[in-house]
């Protein structure tokens, strides 16, 4: 009873600092006692018995921001680290950081704003719902008797439960603001300690059947704002994969390809499905994840009239512009201030004299669109030690060949000579530079078509060190070459990889396009590496057409696809 006094002080404390004008909107204001003190009971508040609802309310008041809208301020400084390395922040000496500043770094990065946070318990509908299982979904549904039409798709399900919630509490004579056990009256011991479980929330000890549903319901709005959050990242990773999908390189993948995509991308395929069935099922999936741009515009991008033909290239590519600007943005917030400075001067962006790293990356972001124009020093960043070596002993200078000529030459000292050459190649022009872009030309295409792959383990690292990107611990050497390409791909590209590899120079440069294709969809045999280059040449015949006869081509695509 005193524990409980000091509580009730506390709040009227502080409801005379902080004022009534929040307090009086406040979801808890429209609460009835029961659903007080359910709330009390589930946060572990004691409360004096009898109260009346305004000593309630008070405790629930005085609560309620740590427990709802800052729930991170009651985690130990272990807790607060492991969230901010989930959100990619590594913390400098967290041993030494205080808690109050860990947690103001995590309220910068929480999952909702406080406003968000205090709105969201005005409808609990609307969220307490979706991180039940379908089956738990439907067994509600089938409780109460709520019609759901055939498939019983989990969209269906949540739709349906939803707006027969209020209703269902009614008739039961039951609360919904803050619902009561009778919300999981179909869910067994199992199936809660099975949902603790799956959201990583410890079961309380010793339990009973109300301590689990307490644990469940003080939980589910955290657990919600976690799985929405996880279900946004793997939307986007997907997108970020499916953008680049054409309906051509479906066509140009074997069954056992097509398959092996499906089963890598989490894709069902059910028993004794044909090929062309499998070519629908991913299209399907991409379509779903796209919003159907891209199979929209597919079959429409070289058959449409003339006067609407940049609407419909708009409308294809603009999930996968969307989709790589973010990738982009998430690439170069690792870099280096070194390698922001060398993608502006690949394009030839000038930077001002004491630019701040976050003004660098402004100014890529700016330049995003723009890939690396020409040849520059930088044209040598990704070839292999023997492209190196083989440039500077066939057009280097005096200086160039000596390194060269050095036993035990580094491939780092071998870019060093190859780009201190090209430089004095540059500014003297002429001849001599002439004959440097010559070989550049030639050379260009044989060196990134093998880009990474015959590097060795100390290349790599030294290649992602030169971005401020660390090599994960453990990686092995194929996953450090996956690195080393995703962040060449960005540099060379910039964000216009995706939509104008795939959807405008597929025909020009399938190769290259394939490289960034191959790392986005995770496959690389080389039937379909083959394959994709000559559905490349079947597409810019197609485009060829199209500027002699558009109509004419957009007929005999659709009637392929």
């Amino acid at each position: 009873m005193r524990i409980a006094k000091t509580f009730l002080s506390l709040a009227l404390v502080a409801d005379a600092v902080y004022g009534s004008s929040w307090f009086s909107n406040a979801a808890y204001n429209k609460w009835h006692e029961t659903e007080l003190e359910r709330w009390l009971s589930d946060h572990d508040v004691p409360y004096p018995t009898p109260a009346d609802r305004k000593e309630l309310e008070k405790l629930v008041q005085s609560n309620w921001d740590n427990q709802v809208v800052a729930p991170y301020k009651e985690w130990d400084t272990a807790k607060l680290t492991d969230y901010l390395k989930q959100k990619g922040i590594e913390t400098k000496d967290s041993a030494g950081s205080t808690k109050d500043s860990l947690i103001d770094q995590v309220k910068g990065v929480w999952y909702e704003s406080e406003d968000k946070a205090h709105n969201s318990w005005l409808n609990v509908k609307d969220w307490i719902l979706d991180s039940w299982t379908d089956s738990q979904l439907k067994a509600f549904c089938d409780r109460h008797s709520i019609p759901v039409p055939q498939p019983r798709k989990r969209d269906t399900l949540l739709e349906k439960a939803r707006s027969s919630y209020e209703t269902i509490a009614q008739k039961a004579g039951e609360t919904a603001a803050y619902p009561g056990n009778w919300l999981y009256e179909t869910w067994s011991e199992s199936d809660l300690k099975e949902w603790l479980d799956t959201h990583g929330i410890p079961a309380p000890q010793p339990t009973t059947r109300d301590k689990l549903i307490a644990t469940v319901r003080r939980n589910s709005r955290l657990a919600y704002l976690r799985m929405k959050e996880q279900q946004a990242s793997a939307t986007s990773s997907a997108q970020a994969a499916y953008a680049t999908l054409t309906d051509k390189l479906i066509d140009a993948w074997s069954e056992s390809q097509l398959k092996d995509f499906c089963d890598k991308n989490g894709i069902p395929v059910p028993q004794g499905t044909k090929l062309n069935q499998l070519r629908a099922l991913v299209r399907k999936h991409r379509a779903d994840l796209l919003g159907d741009t891209l199979s929209a515009s597919a079959s429409s991008a070289f058959g449409a009239a003339t006067s609407n033909i940049g609407s419909n290239y708009a409308k294809a590519t603009d999930a996968a512009s969307q989709a790589a600007a973010d990738a982009f943005d998430k690439a170069i917030n690792t870099w280096s201030e070194t390698r922001l400075k060398a993608y502006l001067d690949a394009r030839g962006v000038p930077v001002p004299q004491a630019s701040k790293i976050d003004e660098l990356r402004a100014l890529a972001r700016k330049h995003a669109h723009k890939a690396a124009s020409g040849y520059t020093a930088w044209t040598f960043d990704d070839w292999t030690y023997d492209n190196l070596k083989d440039y500077i002993l066939a057009h280097g200078d005096a200086a160039g060949k000596k390194v060269a000529n050095q036993a035990g030459v580094t491939r780092d000292q071998l870019l060093a000579a190859a780009q201190s050459g090209y430089a004095s190649a540059s500014a003297a022009g002429g001849d001599s530079y002439a004959s440097v872009t010559s070989y550049l030309a030639k050379a260009t295409d044989s060196a990134k078509a093998q880009t990474f792959d015959t590097w060795s383990e100390s290349d790599l690292k030294a290649y992602l060190d030169s971005y401020g990107v660390p090599a994960p611990q453990g990686s092995t050497l194929n996953e450090l070459r996956a690195l080393a390409r995703r962040q060449w791909t960005y540099f060379k590209y910039g964000t216009s990889t995706p939509t104008e590899t795939v959807f405008a120079k597929i025909g020009e440069s399938a190769k290259a396009g394939w490289d960034w294709i191959k790392g986005q969809l995770h496959i690389g045999a080389d039937a379909a590496q083959k394959q994709a280059i000559k559905a490349g040449d079947k597409v810019k015949e197609g485009a060829d057409s199209y500027q002699k006869g558009a109509e004419k081509v957009g007929d005999k695509i659709k009637e392929e696809l």
